[in-house]
């Protein structure tokens, strides 16, 4: 029960949090799987995909917020205009990362 009642109470403290509600763990999911199926000779589509995997917000961008693994790793090497968000062309910026 000591164990249980802890788990219970960080589950109950994450579940009231508005930014974990507006997270989509399976979205999130495929764009880890994505992400980590990318070798030196991926696409410009699939990095389209993960761009559209990434954008939660549909800004057209991908913030740091929104990055996860290589991506989040690199977000100042990709993000060429400082701007703090990463266009498609920039995300694309990865495909030379990989080789």
């Amino acid at each position: 029960m000591k164990k249980v009642l802890p788990t219970m109470m960080l589950i109950a403290a994450l579940s009231s949090c508005s930014s974990t509600k507006n997270v989509n763990t399976a979205t999130i999911s495929q764009a880890a799987t994505l992400l980590s199926s990318l070798s030196s000779n991926a696409t410009v589509q699939q990095v389209a995909s993960l761009f559209s995997l990434l954008d939660t917000n549909n800004d057209e961008t991908v913030s740091s917020s929104e990055a996860i693994g290589s991506i989040a790793d690199n977000f100042g090497v990709l993000d060429t205009d400082n701007s703090a968000g990463l266009s498609l062309t920039e995300m694309e910026g990865i495909l030379a990362l990989l080789k």
